[in-house]
């Protein structure tokens, strides 16, 4: 997989495999994403959950080679505050286009069916 945007360095992020090898994001609690006292900042949330929709989109373009992403459309819809642990995240390719993707994302903690977030994002793709 390609490098990710180094706005995933900034917020601590490293990837993780679920059992089927799709990527998912993790973002430790750390005082760089707090937003009030014992919770994240929404910003850090958004971050991960583009991230986590990035890596998805790369991952699903691998067999294709490289791809140029620019972002068309992002929505978040935040659902409960993240508290002060690990949150992880994941993407998934709703629609691979020749020029346009669409993905979902969703950012959980404990339990990856309690989401504290999820995204709707469109993507412009421009193959190499």
């Amino acid at each position: 997989m390609s490098a990710l945007p180094p706005y995933a360095d900034l917020l601590g992020l490293t990837l993780e495999r679920d059992v089927s090898g799709a990527p998912i994001m993790a973002m430790p609690f750390n005082d760089g994403v707090l937003g009030r006292p014992g919770f994240l900042h929404g910003g850090a949330i958004a971050g991960l959950l583009e991230v986590a929709a990035i890596a998805a989109l790369r991952h699903a373009l691998a067999a294709e080679g490289e791809a140029t992403i620019k972002p068309i459309t992002v929505t978040i819809d935040y659902m409960r505050g993240g508290r002060d642990k690990t949150t992880r995240a994941a993407g998934v390719v709703t629609r691979l286009g020749t020029r346009i993707a669409n993905v979902e994302a969703t950012a959980w903690q404990d339990d990856r069916d309690r989401p504290i977030a999820a995204a709707r994002m469109n993507y412009l793709l421009t193959r190499a």
